[in-house]
């Protein structure tokens, strides 16, 4: 039963969409962190070249620093978004000469100043500032003193330009997503090209088409189309057997029933009670061969569907075997044989198998070898514990098969060249059926001095662990 789970072409664009939303968030993750960092290079530059500015005008006059603060300084932190900008010109024990700050330069700062130039970010009256403070080192007429240079800005302009080029770079990357998902999906409709053509060369392929595929596909699907040929090969292989076991089937049917309509039409022509009677008894006994015959021909049929039941219950091997050959060796066809039991294990033998498909394989041993053997033959039927296998033999004193033939005993309508029996040729077939679908195997051997053997391993199986 075939069940729908999805489209793979969805399935293909879900995990292409996770996976480029999640790079896309790293990216804009790093994309946003970037900007950031340029607006606070930039402007941190501007507050450098601002300071710059108000040392050059440093002046001194007896002994002390003086400062008229240029234009041109204010005007490098002037942008459009007007933020507030101050500054302040320190001495070197930290007085203001110039100062427009609204608050006091901390003599942490100072301190840290004094060797390097250093800017930092702080709030006041709940605003965010950005600092940046220098010492330089005047060089006065009389005297030559360090004074400390202090300008910043409120934080407003970094933001909007951060903001602002985070924006552009959001723009670009919404447009480059839209971009790549029609890429995608007319990537996705060209990759699974190749799985459309076959779908649609098998699609219009006849039912008894079982030639091998003639279609060129990449190498992901190169194990489904080698797959599909292996397929095609087994149904080809099928059908030709079926073909050819029809045939034999009609050739084996049609035998016995013409030789039934030749022996009524002699009894017809003649007006002998006594050839009526010879007549009835060929008939009756030719009407059984045929009843037996189609009677093998559907439980080979049957066991087609032997392997397809949801759950098998376990079976002991053991007390079947010994039902079988009691109730064979009360026949009238056993009465000329030495049909019995080899010694039996202690406890039950449990397999996992269809009770009437184990009685079939029984019965159809038996009867091969209770045909195919002389008059006062012993048959022996025993069954032993090899690992964890249980192996049924039945084995004869009769004339035995050639090595050679043995294998063909397997096929249907095979009797290894006897045309002295009137067996069909069907029982070994239908045990080696029987062991495949249980899945165990079938194998022939030779007693000694001579005689056959027939065993059959099939795995043993826990009734406790059995569903």
């Amino acid at each position: 039963m075939i069940e729908v789970t999805g489209s793979l072409k969805r399935r293909l664009a879900v995990w292409l969409l996770v996976t480029v939303t999640g790079l896309g968030a790293l990216l804009m993750v790093e994309a946003w962190m970037s900007t950031h960092r340029a607006a606070e290079r930039a402007y941190d530059s501007q507050l450098e070249a601002a300071a710059l500015t108000i040392a050059e005008a440093v002046q001194w006059q007896q002994g002390e620093p003086l400062v008229e603060v240029p234009a041109a300084a204010l005007q490098i932190l002037a942008t459009r978004h007007q933020e507030r900008v101050f500054y302040a010109v320190l001495d070197a024990d930290g007085e203001a000469v110039s100062t427009n700050l609204p608050f006091a330069i901390e003599p942490a700062w100072r301190e840290q100043v004094t060797s390097a130039p250093m800017a930092l970010t702080t709030r006041l009256d709940g605003a965010a500032w950005r600092l940046y403070g220098r010492e330089y080192d005047s060089a006065g007429w009389v005297s030559q003193e360090p004074v400390q240079i202090w300008v910043g800005h409120t934080r407003g302009g970094r933001v909007a330009l951060a903001d602002e080029l985070f924006e552009r770079t959001l723009t670009r990357f919404v447009a480059m997503v839209l971009l790549a998902g029609v890429l995608m999906a007319l990537a996705l409709r060209v990759a699974l090209g190749p799985m459309r053509r076959l779908r649609r060369q098998l699609r219009h392929r006849d039912a008894d088409d079982m030639r091998p595929l003639d279609a060129r596909v990449p190498e992901e699907m190169r194990e489904l189309a080698q797959t599909l040929d292996h397929l095609f090969a087994r149904q080809r292989q099928s059908r030709e057997e079926l073909l050819r076991f029809t045939a034999d089937a009609s050739h084996q049917l049609k035998t016995p029933l013409a030789g039934l309509q030749s022996t009524s039409e002699l009894a017809l022509q003649s007006e002998d009670p006594a050839d009526w009677q010879a007549a009835l008894t060929a008939v009756h006994e030719g009407a059984g061969r045929t009843s037996r015959l189609a009677g093998q021909l559907l439980s080979l049929a049957r066991l087609r569907h032997l392997g397809e039941a949801d759950a098998v219950a376990p079976l002991d091997l053991a007390a079947v075997l010994r039902e079988t050959v009691l109730e064979w060796a009360g026949r009238e066809v056993a009465r000329h044989h030495d049909l019995g039991l080899a010694e039996l294990p202690d406890g039950p033998l449990w397999v996992c198998a269809e009770g009437w498909a184990i009685r079939e394989l029984l019965g159809n041993l038996i009867d091969n070898a209770l045909r195919y053997t002389p008059p006062g033959s012993v048959i022996t039927l025993g069954v032993a514990v090899h690992g964890d296998e249980a192996v049924l033999f039945v084995e004869d004193d009769g004339p035995g098969v050639p090595a050679d033939t043995r294998e063909r005993l397997l096929q249907p309508f095979e009797r290894g060249g006897r045309q002295d029996t009137d067996g069909s040729g069907l029982g070994l077939a239908i045990v080696d059926s029987i062991a495949r679908g249980l899945g165990g195997r079938l194998t022939l051997g030779t007693c000694k001095p001579h005689g056959l053997v027939v065993r059959l391993h099939l795995p043993l199986c826990d009734p406790k662990e059995t569903p």
